[in-house]
């Protein structure tokens, strides 16, 4: 039989970079042990920060993503129209849409069905983008 289970959580403001929260998300969903085959969607309900799936071991790769992204995509641009919250505004949009809203990772027999060395980013773009809601959905069987 089909289980749907689903929580909204509000993780703490964390400062700009790049943070991981798979413990948190797999900690949110009371039923997940429930679920033998199924899917695991989290969506990140802001337009300046994003989610991503990458290396849970070694902190160096996360600096490297913010330091590669710092690069990629700017402050201070004078080309940017969208400046009024600040100038890390627009870039933080530009870069949470590079990287996207949300991941879906498959489920097996009550897990998350992520590789050994994977986990859960919560991508901050803005030097202070404040508590970051989540919508966590699993479903299966």
């Amino acid at each position: 039989m089909m289980k749907i289970h689903q929580q909204t959580i509000t993780l703490p403001e964390k400062k700009r970079g790049f943070h991981l929260i798979t413990k948190e998300v797999i900690n949110s969903l009371q039923g997940l042990h429930e679920i033998r085959a199924g899917v695991c969607h989290v969506f990140i309900q802001h337009t300046s920060a994003s989610l991503c799936i990458n290396e849970n071991a070694d902190a160096t790769v996360r600096r490297d993503f913010e330091m590669y992204f710092n690069k990629a995509v700017p402050e201070n641009d004078p080309d940017y129209i969208h400046d009024t919250e600040g100038s890390d505004d627009m870039p933080a949009h530009l870069k949470a849409a590079l990287l996207g809203s949300s991941v879906t990772i498959p489920v097996s027999n009550g897990r998350l069905a992520l590789g050994m060395w994977q986990g859960i980013y919560l991508c901050e773009h803005r030097n202070y983008g404040g508590r970051r809601n989540l919508v966590i959905t699993a479903w299966g069987e």
